[in-house]
């Protein structure tokens, strides 16, 4: 006659335990481990057997038994893997707080900043983990950033006003970005450039012979992002105002034209106001003093010396301005403009608290 087995406890579940498990057996997140764990006790729950939960679950009859066992005896918590014996810990929490104060608030000896190499030797730690520290924290102490903030007593007007152009223009107007590239240098290189191959990237001789210069006025439509664009070989008030009849030649009469542009000293002489006067349709918006990032031009001029400008190889000045213009036709023909999407208050918050970070600087 065979003897009885072991008699099986009753399991029973709270309502909060029943949600957390049914939650873990939902959420696409959950450990498939967990979520198998959670299912053995809501099915175990419900009354059924060992061996009716391990059929229906497909698992063997021992890891019910386990975790019925588990959930009895500790609850939640039990559904949980222990923590596994393993190597303990070389670097405690004291020592990654030491080198993130010595690497804020110190500098080592005759250096200006922290290398894994020096904290190491400061700190007694290998180079990888200081570079682990570091990387948890985001800390470089070999990068750094420029900054220039406006001093510009109008500044919040300026920026409002700007931003409120491209964020909601006027009708019956063209909004457009306007400002010279001066100073374009005609490069040729001392050495014939050698080909980018296989492995090796093009390669260029450091030296170069200049051929001369030229400047570009560019108006960018904010609309569209056409550009009306005009070369001297010089960049004084004269030729700004031959570039303003160009605008104003190629504008449609029926429309007002907004103009954003720096306060360059040429954009303000008394001839370049007295042309203004006499085209009332133009209504000039200067963006703060030391804020060209708010003129979207800026983002056109970033595009052309990227793409044809910082590799290109120019003989003359004249070779330099056909380049330019073809890339000036191409670029109207497949015109992109640059979406403006931070609005004034978005800009000023973001503007004063970085005020506040750096107000220790004596800035």
């Amino acid at each position: 006659m065979s003897r009885p087995g072991p008699k099986i406890p009753p399991l029973s579940v709270t309502d909060a335990q029943r949600a957390a498990l049914e939650g873990w057996v939902r959420r696409r997140s959950t450990a498939q481990t967990l979520a198998l764990r959670s299912r053995i006790v809501l099915e175990s729950a419900e009354g059924h057997s060992i061996a009716e939960v391990s059929r229906r679950l497909g698992i063997a009859p021992e890891t019910v038994r386990t975790w019925r066992r588990r959930f009895l005896d500790r609850g939640l918590e039990g559904m949980h893997d222990d923590p596994r014996p393993g190597v303990p810990r070389k670097i405690t929490d004291a020592d990654v707080e030491r080198v993130i104060v010595k690497t804020l608030e110190e500098r080592p000896k005759n250096a200006t900043h922290w290398s894994t190499r020096s904290m190491a030797a400061a700190t007694g730690m290998s180079q990888s983990a200081i570079s682990r520290i570091w990387r948890a924290f985001a800390l470089a102490p070999h990068c750094s950033q420029t900054f220039k903030l406006s001093t510009d007593p109008l500044f919040i007007d300026k920026v409002r006003d700007v931003v409120g152009l491209y964020l909601d223009p006027p009708e019956k107007a063209l909004v457009l970005c306007v400002d010279e590239k001066s100073q374009i240098q005609a490069l040729d290189r001392s050495q014939p450039v050698l080909p980018m191959m296989p492995g090796v990237p093009e390669r260029r001789s450091h030296d170069y012979i200049r051929a001369g210069t030229t400047t570009l006025f560019a108006a960018l439509e904010v609309a569209s992002g056409k550009v009306i664009g005009s070369l001297h070989r010089r960049h004084r008030a004269a030729e700004f105002k031959k570039f303003l009849a160009k605008v104003d030649k190629e504008v449609p009469a029926d429309l007002e034209v907004h103009l954003i542009l720096d306060n360059y000293a040429t954009h303000k002489t008394p001839d370049v106001k007295k042309w203004l006067l006499a085209h009332p349709r133009f209504h000039l918006h200067f963006t703060p003093t030391s804020s060209s990032w708010l003129n979207l031009v800026e983002r056109w001029f970033a595009e052309l010396t990227q793409k044809k400008l910082k590799h290109g190889v120019h003989r003359s000045v004249q070779a330099l301005e056909r380049d330019i213009r073809a890339w000036l036709a191409d670029w109207n023909e497949h015109p992109r403009p640059f979406v403006w999407t931070k609005t004034a208050d978005e800009i000023l918050d973001k503007v004063a608290a970085y005020c506040n970070r750096i107000s220790d600087s004596g800035h």
